[in-house]
């Protein structure tokens, strides 16, 4: 398919390029990614031929501005991909209210009010469609109907398209050009089985905490106290938790046979998808992030491979920014998926 046939797409809170990246694959034309983070940039573009990267505040961002960035393809031809960062909605939504800015899916909607592209993809954390009231998600969908698209949205679960990781999200797409629908699930019961940590990451070699692999980009595991060394020798290999520690190795909030959150501190099984990696992925005291079998957690590659990256896919900055730019992408198999669906409909 030549370049000049494929839809071209501008993506909107691009960060490292997990959604570029996957519809690049799925066979789009993606002309540019935007984002107020300049520290993606080098991730982004070595990654993405031949997309550019815009450092650029959303709310900022002009219909003029976008133009220079359409190599002369008409909005009305053109699908606008944003995936307005969550964190907010994630942490910040109790009882229904949103205690929090979130004029980023309201600038989203404002660029798609003037520019009138002729498809719109979206994705983000479930809970955005839950807040109550007339939220930004609602005012959203009321830019959507104003402006004569027809849309669908709903929940999908990464893991059913591919991708080695429990991870629920909310897709929603529109069109002005005919009802849209949602994307068909590949894997799960009477389908393809899900994808395992087993056969995203056993490939790569052992390595021990703070160690950087010196042939394999980004395959480097944080450093651990050697207390927390101790808790992982305690912690039973292939999904075992903290709850097998001796009485002397138990954080003082966990005194008590405390129950909740086992995952913190836990290593991941080595044959069922991962736990939903987030912007700590690489440290195991903030979720299930230990290695099945290795006294460690797991790599940032291991963390791009649970997030579907391909191998060769390599990321720049420092370590705790690798793991945010890794945590906070769409995974690329959700993506390809997505863009398969959208180039069918």
């Amino acid at each position: 398919m030549r370049t000049s046939d494929r839809i071209p797409v501008l993506d909107f809170y691009c960060g490292a390029g997990g959604l570029t990246r996957g519809l690049l694959d799925a066979g789009l034309n993606v002309l540019a990614g935007f984002d107020l983070d300049g520290n993606c940039r080098q991730s982004y573009e070595r990654n993405n031929p031949p997309a550019r990267f815009i450092a650029k505040d959303i709310r900022e961002l002009s219909i003029w501005e976008l133009r220079n960035h359409c190599h002369g393809a008409p909005f009305s031809e053109m699908l606008f991909a944003g995936c307005a960062p969550c964190q907010p909605f994630s942490q910040q939504v109790k009882n229904g209210v949103c205690r929090c800015e979130t004029t980023l899916l309201a600038d989203f909607g404002r660029l798609i009010h003037e520019a009138l592209p002729g498809h719109v993809f979206m994705e983000n954390v479930p809970g955005i469609a839950r807040v109550k009231g007339n939220s930004t998600f609602k005012r959203f969908l009321g830019v959507l109907k104003q402006n004569d698209y027809r849309y669908v949205y709903g929940l999908v679960d990464a893991k059913r398209f591919g991708v080695p990781q429990t991870r629920r999200r909310l897709i929603l797409i529109a069109s002005r050009h005919g009802q849209p629908t949602m994307p068909r699930e590949r894997h799960g019961r009477g389908a393809l089985p899900f994808r395992t940590v087993r056969q995203a990451i056993s490939h790569f070699p052992p390595i021990h905490p703070g160690q950087t692999h010196p042939e394999i980009p980004n395959h480097v595991a944080a450093s651990i106290t050697e207390l927390n060394i101790k808790r992982l020798r305690h912690t039973p290999h292939d999904g075992g938790d903290r709850r097998s520690w001796p009485e002397s190795l138990r954080l003082e909030c966990h005194a008590g046979n405390h129950e909740g959150h086992t995952d913190v501190y836990g290593r991941m099984a080595w044959d069922a998808p991962a736990p939903t990696l987030t912007g700590r992925c690489h440290s195991i005291s903030n979720g299930r992030y230990g290695h099945p079998t290795q006294d460690r957690a797991i790599s940032l590659r291991e963390a791009a491979a649970l997030q579907s990256f391909p191998d060769e896919y390599v990321f720049f900055g420092s370590n705790k920014h690798i793991a945010q730019q890794i945590g906070n992408a769409v995974p690329v198999r959700l993506a390809e998926a997505l863009g398969r669906h959208l180039l069918a409909m």
